[in-house]
C-alpha cells in the first residue's frame, strides 16, 4: 500500500510488474555482495538474537563504531590515490554488512552519475544531475513506502540520502569551476568558489567520495573538497601552500564519540518508557499516544510524555551523527585546515549538530541551525541561493528528499506558521529584553520554542494522515490556534521606539 489513498488497480498491476521486474535482477546483484565474510554475517545473527534485536539494527550500529579503527587505518595510509582506494572499498564493505545486496543502488546511481559528469556540458549537468539525484530518492521512498508501509526497516533510502546530497552538490561544484574560470559573474559562484571544481576528479577519486566510509551510514554530506583535501593532505597547508604541523586530533575524536554513546543511552533507556508508536505492531496497530488507555490521562501528563518520547527520539540521531562526526576527525576529514597565518580554523567541517544549541534553541530559526547542520547548508547553497531565495523551492526539495509520506507535508506546511511568529516577536518584543537565555524573557522563549516545536513534529513521527492529524486534534491544535492567536496578538503592537531609533541613526 502506498498510501492511505486507494489506488486505480491498472495502477497497481503497472506498479507490481515493474517492481517484480527489477527484482528480477536480484540474483545477479547478490553476486555482487562479495566483501562480506558468510561467517561475519551469522556472527551478527548470532549477537542479534542474543539481545533480542532485529540484525539490521545490529549490523548498522557494529558499522558506525567499525569506522573509528578503520579511521585509524586510513590514518596510517600515504597520502594520494591509496586512501581514495581505501574509502571506495570500505565503504561498499559497510554497505554490504548493513544492506547486503542492497548495496547496488549506491554503486549503480554513483556510476551513472560519474558517466553524466563525464559527457554533459557543466551548463547542463548543474541541472541534470540533481534531477537524477533526486528522482533516484523519489523512486526509492515510493518503494519503500508502497512495500513496506509505515515501516521502519532499514534500508537503501538513508545512504542514497546523503549520496543525494553529494551529487547535488558535485555538480554545482564543477559548474561554478567553469563559470569562474572563464570569469563569467555570478554571485553563488563567487560566494562559494572554495568549494569549486576546475577539473573533473578521476573515477577512484569519485567512488572514494561517494562511499567514503565515516559518512556513509550517517552522513553528514561533507563537500567534494573537504574530503579530497583530507587524502591528498592539503588540509595540513596554508592556502599559499606552506605546511602546517596537524594539530591533536584525540579531543575532537573522543569528545563526539563520548556524546554518542551518552546519547545512545539515553535513548535505549528512555524510548521504552515513553513510547510513541504502538510498541507491539508499530506499523498496524494504533500509536501508543493514540490510544484510549493514555488519552484518558490528563492533557498536560499527555503532552510531557510525547515531549520526553520526541526528545528520547532524537538522541538516535545525536548518536549516529556524533558518532560519524568522531570518524571523520580520526584521520582529519572533520578538519577545516589552516588560515595564511597558520591558526587552526577548527573542525566544523564533520559536525552535524549542535544538540545543546538545538535543544535550548530560544525560537526556530536557532533550533534549525543547529539541526542536521550539513543539511541545511546543502539547501541554502545549492537551492536557495540557486534560485534567486526561492523558499518555497528549498522546502518542497526538502519534503521530496525526506519522502512522502502525509505526516511530512503536514509538518512542513505547518513549520512557516511558528516561524512568522518568531521573526515578528524579534521585532515587536526583542528589543525590549536582553538576549541572554539566563533571564525570564530568555526562560520564557526556550519554553514556547520546545513546546511549539515538539507539538508541531508529531506528525513526523506518525507519518500516516489519519495517524498525524489524530496527534494534532488530541493536542486540540493548541500549537497552530496559539501561533494564529500570538500572531494577531503582535500584529496589533506598536513598533518599538528602539527600533525606530537604530534607523534614524542608521
Amino acid at each position: 500500500m502506498l498510501s492511505e489513498l486507494e489506488l486505480p488497480e491498472f495502477l497497481i498491476n503497472a506498479i507490481d510488474a515493474s517492481i517484480q521486474h527489477i527484482y528480477s535482477y536480484g540474483p545477479m546483484a547478490e553476486k555482487t555482495v562479495v566483501l562480506v565474510p558468510e561467517v561475519l554475517s551469522s556472527q551478527v545473527g548470532n549477537v542479534a538474537d542474543a539481545i533480542g534485536m532485529d540484525t539490521e539494527t545490529v549490523s548498522y550500529v557494529l558499522g558506525m563504531f567499525l569506522c573509528y579503527p578503520l579511521g585509524l587505518i586510513m590514518l596510517a595510509i600515504p597520502h594520494g590515490k591509496a586512501r581514495h582506494l581505501f574509502s571506495f572499498l570500505l565503504g561498499a564493505f559497510l554497505l554490504q554488512f548493513t544492506l547486503g545486496v542492497q548495496w547496488i543502488h549506491h554503486m549503480i546511481s554513483s556510476l551513472v552519475a560519474y558517466a553524466m559528469i563525464l559527457v554533459l556540458p557543466r551548463s547542463t549537468l548543474k541541472t541534470a544531475l540533481p534531477v537524477f539525484a533526486v528522482a533516484y530518492i523519489t523512486l526509492g521512498h515510493l518503494h519503500r513506502q508502497y512495500i513496506n508501509y509505515l515501516g521502519w526497516d532499514l534500508d537503501f533510502t538513508g545512504s542514497q540520502m546523503v549520496l543525494t546530497q553529494k551529487l547535488y552538490m558535485i555538480a554545482f561544484n564543477l559548474y561554478d569551476g567553469e563559470l569562474l574560470a572563464n570569469g563569467k559573474e555570478d554571485r553563488a559562484a563567487k560566494k562559494l568558489a572554495k568549494f569549486s571544481l576546475k577539473e573533473i576528479p578521476g573515477l577512484l577519486e569519485f567512488l572514494g567520495y561517494t562511499f567514503c566510509f565515516s559518512t556513509i551510514l550517517a552522513g553528514p554530506a561533507s563537500e567534494y573538497i573537504t574530503y579530497a583535501r583530507a587524502c591528498d593532505g592539503s588540509a595540513f597547508k596554508t592556502p599559499s601552500g606552506k605546511p602546517c604541523k596537524p594539530p591533536s586530533n584525540l579531543i575532537p575524536t573522543l569528545k563526539p564519540l563520548c556524546i554518542s554513546l551518552f546519547c545512545l543511552g539515553v535513548h535505549l533507556t528512555l524510548s521504552p518508557m515513553f513510547p510513541l508508536l504502538n510498541e507491539t505492531h508499530p506499523q498496524t496497530g494504533t500509536p501508543f499516544i493514540l490510544q484510549e488507555d493514555f488519552l484518558a490521562r490528563p492533557w498536560y501528563l499527555r503532552f510531557f510524555h510525547s515531549w520526553m518520547g520526541l526528545f528520547a527520539l532524537r538522541e538516535k540521531y545525536y548518536f549516529g551523527w556524533k558518532n560519524a562526526e568522531g570518524a571523520a576527525n580520526v584521520w582529519y576529514a572533520g578538519f577545516d585546515g589552516f588560515d595564511e597565518d597558520g591558526n587552526s580554523l577548527g573542525w566544523e567541517s564533520s559536525n552535524n549538530i549542535n544538540v545543546f544549541g538545538f535543544e535550548l534553541a530560544q525560537d526556530l530559526q536557532s533550533a534549525t541551525k543547529n539541526w542536521n547542520i550539513k543539511t541545511s547548508f546543502w539547501l541554502t547553497r545549492y537551492v536557495y541561493m540557486r534560485t534567486n531565495g526561492n523558499l518555497l523551492a528549498v522546502y518542497a526539495l526538502s519534503a521530496f528528499w525526506h519522502g512522502f509520506y502525509p505526516g511530512y507535508y503536514m509538518f512542513f506546511l505547518s513549520v512557516p506558521l511558528p516561524t512568522i511568529c518568531d521573526r515578528m516577536a524579534k521585532k515587536k518584543i526583542g528589543p525590549y529584553f536582553s538576549k541572554s537565555k539566563y533571564t525570564l524573557y530568555g526562560v520564557l522563549s526556550f519554553l514556547a520554542t520546545s513546546i511549539t516545536m515538539n507539538y508541531m513534529i508529531l506528525p513526523f513521527v506518525m507519518l500516516a494522515y489519519s495517524w498525524s492529524w489524530d496527534a494534532y486534534q488530541t493536542n486540540y491544535f493548541f500549537g497552530h490556534i496559539g501561533c494564529i492567536i500570538y500572531y494577531i496578538i503582535l500584529t496589533m503592537l506598536p513598533k518599538p521606539k528602539v527600533a525606530d531609533d537604530k534607523k534614524k541613526v542608521a
